[in-house]
């Protein structure tokens, strides 16, 4: 019997779909699961009669793959990864591969490329996006981990991923050890961030404007002939017209309690730690946090009474200035994950390619718009741009949205209506651009009751300086050091 040239563990959605993917583009794909009952029935409902080679333990399974053996794993991220390198390794030879597939922290990505390259095998943290229809279809594939792997498995990955309109696939090597899976934590961050961006518009048009679902669907499939063209934008719109069986929107009878994995919290707490102001992607997080408190809100809805709000103005204009904030939001949410990216890179030595990550979450993956290709270009012309709001284009955008962007926040601040992320995103983009923050008072502050000291105006940069301000302090001061 021909061996498979890869294994997919894990028969789940992404798992299913992956390995249908694989065989549909000429591979001969191995497939097992730890209840090993979903391998028959895989292989008698939508693998039957297809290039699959069943495998119902682990020793058939290393038995029927050519070497080097190459093994993806599409099960959920922690314990259960260790747990089956644990049981797997020690039937496999120097050269093997194991590929992870799911959404690992990219802490455990870089342990176990550690661990495994010292006993010969060679590691893959590969970010995965697209959903069901991605991994079918063609998803976006952001690998890290061992080069000499990548090498193996690129014929695989790029025949599998989506391809942009000129045929490119939206997939490349990103980096050493975790840094596949670091840039999918950014993406699925930015996904956060987008989404909640979308879900703030959408709060606006419904009880502000009073809008019906269907309504704000033909407006949300309106924007995505704009610059706006993009999966989610496209999903909201029928997502919103999507009626139910007595023809009411179904988007109107789902409870408003929203869920997630933890991408987006560990892009939070992974930016806390490398100092760089996510705000817009963590106010996304903390409105998700907010939601899932439903029987506190209700609560808190009959004690602080507020009127409906009434809006008065020209509802035309105001859905045009809705348009350019939900663009200004959505850039400063791309410019925060890149910013993160651009600082692990220092922080972990990694050499990722921004103009690259671009494209390959140009299409496949949940982020994927039209937009993402104007990211490329910017970093094409200055590879190393700092923020991506210093390109031209980018800076034009912010100018000229400005004024809609302060318009739509105040029309929520006055009306009552939470607008978490894109009023962050506004908040960010005027500290970014401000010359001078009054971030003299609070270290003046720190001092006055820590003696942390403070750098002076009148003074070179690295010198640091302590006020007795009490009059009875003295002159000792705390070290300096900077978390």
């Amino acid at each position: 019997m021909r061996k498979a040239e890869i294994a997919v563990v894990g028969l789940a959605v992404m798992g299913e779909n992956l390995a249908l993917n694989m065989e549909r583009n000429g591979f001969r794909v191995a497939v097992y699961n730890r209840t090993t009952e979903k391998v028959d029935r895989f292989l008698e409902g939508r693998g039957k009669d297809k290039k699959f080679v069943g495998a119902h333990s682990l020793e058939e399974l290393v038995a029927v793959l050519e070497k080097p053996r190459r093994i993806m794993l599409m099960i959920r991220q922690g314990a259960p990864v260790d747990a089956f390198i644990r049981q797997i390794v020690p039937m496999l030879d120097p050269g093997d591969i194991l590929i992870d597939g799911g959404n690992s922290n990219y802490q455990d990505t870089i342990r176990r490329c550690k661990d495994l390259e010292a006993q010969g095998i060679h590691y893959i943290g590969s970010g995965v996006s697209g959903g069901e229809e991605g991994a079918l279809n063609g998803p976006a594939l952001m690998p890290g981990g061992s080069r000499e792997a990548w090498e193996c498995i690129q014929p695989i990955f790029e025949a599998i991923s989506a391809k942009t309109p000129d045929g490119q696939p939206c997939c490349g090597y990103i980096g050493a050890d975790g840094a596949g899976h670091f840039v999918k934590m950014v993406h699925n961050g930015i996904e956060y961030g987008d989404m909640q961006i979308i879900c703030e518009a959408y709060h606006l048009m419904r009880d502000l404007l009073k809008m019906s679902a269907v309504e704000i669907g033909e407006v949300f499939a309106c924007w995505n002939t704009t610059e706006l063209n993009s999966y989610l934008i496209e999903i909201t719109a029928n997502i919103l017209q999507k009626l139910d069986e007595d023809g009411l929107p179904i988007v109107d009878k789902i409870l408003d309690t929203a869920g997630q994995k933890g991408t987006g919290k560990w892009t939070g707490i992974c930016a806390l730690e490398e100092g760089i102001p996510l705000t817009l992607i963590g106010e996304a997080v903390f409105a998700r946090c907010l939601s899932a408190q439903k029987e506190e809100r209700v609560q808190a809805s009959a004690k602080f009474v507020s009127e409906t709000p009434v809006f008065e103005g020209d509802k035309q204009a105001l859905l045009e200035h809705l348009r350019k904030a939900v663009y200004a939001a959505k850039i400063v949410s791309y410019a925060q994950g890149f910013a993160l990216i651009r600082q692990a890179c220092k922080t972990y030595g990694w050499q990722i390619d921004c103009g690259q990550t671009a494209m390959i979450w140009r299409e496949g993956c949940i982020i994927r718009s039209v937009f993402l290709q104007k990211i490329k270009d910017a970093y094409d012309t200055d590879a190393d741009l700092v923020n991506l709001l210093m390109d031209p284009y980018f800076a034009e955008i912010m100018e000229d949205s400005s004024k809609s962007w302060r318009t739509v926040v105040a029309a929520a601040v006055l009306h009552g209506i939470p607008m978490p992320a894109i009023s962050a995103a506004l908040s960010y983009f005027d500290g970014y651009r401000c010359e001078k923050l009054p971030a003299n008072l609070l270290q003046a502050q720190r001092d006055y009751f820590g003696a942390h000291t403070y750098e002076r105006t009148d003074r070179p940069r690295g010198e640091f300086f302590h006020t007795d301000w009490t009059g009875h302090g003295g002159d000792t001061a705390a070290s300096t050091y900077t978390v």
